[in-house]
């Protein structure tokens, strides 16, 4: 992965437990880099391990840590760093939705390393598809789930989302029912 992604963990968590439980997070990892540098690919390992320590010393699951990264992700990371893909993608959560496909080629642009994931979307409604997402990375739908919901907010509007059974064309598929209400939660 890209060290945006560690960055913007040690990002969350100094920001939530201070720069001290960052310290020992890493620590706890065994990784010795001190500075991630966004444009540097980095072993995927890294980032797992990063996670692992950060559910032990906070003691708390790895889905929830993973849902709130990519809540963290969109809001934060997204937001702040690279607003200028975010606004290209879509000015509704259902244009952004239906743009994710998309989305990663454009990313793909400036990062040529990146092993990105896949998207595809099944319109079912108005207010309501079903999103596919293929990664070659396991364990990272919890984190998927963060980035919808943080989507959700970013566009305002209140989302639900259901893991649907994973069809049997590849064992790192998932489908998600997504469905929302346009009004403004805020």
């Amino acid at each position: 992965m890209y060290g945006l992604v560690n960055k913007a963990l040690q990002e969350m968590v100094e920001k939530q437990l201070g720069p001290a439980t960052w310290e020992v997070v890493r620590k706890q990892a065994g990784v010795t880099d001190d500075v991630f540098i966004s444009m540097d690919a980095y072993p995927d390992e890294f980032t797992y391990q990063l996670v692992a320590a950060l559910c032990e010393v906070t003691n708390q699951k790895p889905d929830d840590v993973l849902h709130k990264f990519g809540r963290y992700w969109v809001l934060d990371t997204a937001a702040h760093h690279y607003g200028h893909l975010l606004n290209a993608s879509g000015r509704t959560f259902r244009e952004f939705l239906l743009a994710l496909p998309n989305f990663h080629a454009r990313v793909s642009l400036i990062m040529p390393r990146l092993i990105p994931p896949e998207f595809a979307c099944d319109e079912i409604g108005d207010n309501r598809l079903v999103l596919h997402y293929r990664s070659t990375r396991e364990g990272l739908v919890p984190f998927v789930v963060g980035l919808i919901q943080g989507l959700a907010d970013l566009f305002h509007v209140e989302a639900q989302t259901c893991i649907l059974a994973a069809r049997s064309d590849g064992p790192h598929h998932t489908a998600f029912e997504v469905v929302w209400n346009d009004r403004s939660i805020g």
